[in-house]
């Protein structure tokens, strides 16, 4: 009922059709083209996934999609080869998403219908991450340290101590950032290994993984374009974020209810 008054009341200002909240946050004026487009997201943010989806969309419509490429699979994984009326089930099978979640925790629920827009627009879906089983050689790979310089690899180690909440042995912070800096040499590799001439291809993953400044952008060729998108789900607040300082555009999206990633990460710890 307050919703049809407000709509009564504001008629002549066109109320008849709702804002769409992502209309403004999924705008790429002045990003393309580009080679490489980046796309960061806060993991817990659905709005964030309905972007990814937008931008799928968009960009196959205007047949300047070369691939999508996704944190959320591992390197491997792809969606190449499959007709665009593959039903969710040969896909899903395809990408080693066989149940509700994959081997890495990731929710088809959530990034399904990203994976589908790709497919229904004939464009193939590559895993970008690290696989399993390399996870642990790339640990005690101390080569892995030289590929960012001293004040980046500090900055790698220091989100790794924040984003554990201060929990993580401090024996396990350089080899999980030699983990991550492998993640995002992969991620990186296999976004170069899909470019097309005069086509873009899109990289999804979250924030951190984007940022010029120690992520993904640092493995990609010198003489390489590329555009950073981080998605943030804030309206109002100070753009201070590192993410945010290091990107060509934000994203905003209403604020996601409060939680204690913290108190959660304490319960996950002492299972």
């Amino acid at each position: 009922m307050l919703m049809l008054l407000a709509c009564v009341a504001a008629l002549g200002s066109g109320c008849a059709s709702a804002p769409d909240p992502l209309a403004d946050a999924g705008r790429l004026g002045g990003l393309m083209p580009t080679p490489v487009l980046l796309l960061g997201e806060q993991h817990d943010a659905p709005e964030h996934q309905a972007l990814q989806r937008q931008t799928v969309e968009r960009l196959a419509q205007q047949g300047v999609l070369a691939a999508v490429v996704l944190e959320m699979l591992e390197q491997g994984r792809q969606t190449t080869g499959l007709p665009r009326d593959a039903d969710e089930a040969r896909v899903r099978q395809a990408l080693g998403w066989a149940d509700e979640a994959n081997s890495g925790h990731w929710r088809w629920a959530v990034y399904g219908p990203v994976v589908m827009a790709a497919v229904r627009a004939d464009v193939p879906v590559l895993g970008g991450n690290l696989p399993r089983e390399r996870m642990r050689p790339a640990m005690s790979d101390t080569t892995l340290d030289s590929t960012l310089d001293p004040a980046a690899l500090q900055q790698q180690r220091d989100a790794l101590r924040e984003g554990h909440c201060g929990l993580l042995p401090e024996a396990q912070v350089a080899p999980m950032a030699r983990i991550q800096i492998a993640r995002d040499r992969t991620m990186a590799d296999t976004a170069r290994g899909a470019q097309r001439a005069g086509a873009t291809v899109l990289l999804v993953a979250g924030n951190g993984h984007v940022r010029r400044d120690l992520g993904v952008p640092r493995h990609l060729p010198p003489d390489s374009p590329y555009r950073v998108i981080v998605s943030l789900a804030q309206t109002d607040q100070p753009l201070t974020t590192p993410e945010a300082q290091a990107a060509d555009r934000v994203w905003r999206t209403p604020p996601q209810p409060p939680r204690d990633h913290c108190a959660e990460l304490r319960q996950q710890m002492r299972r």
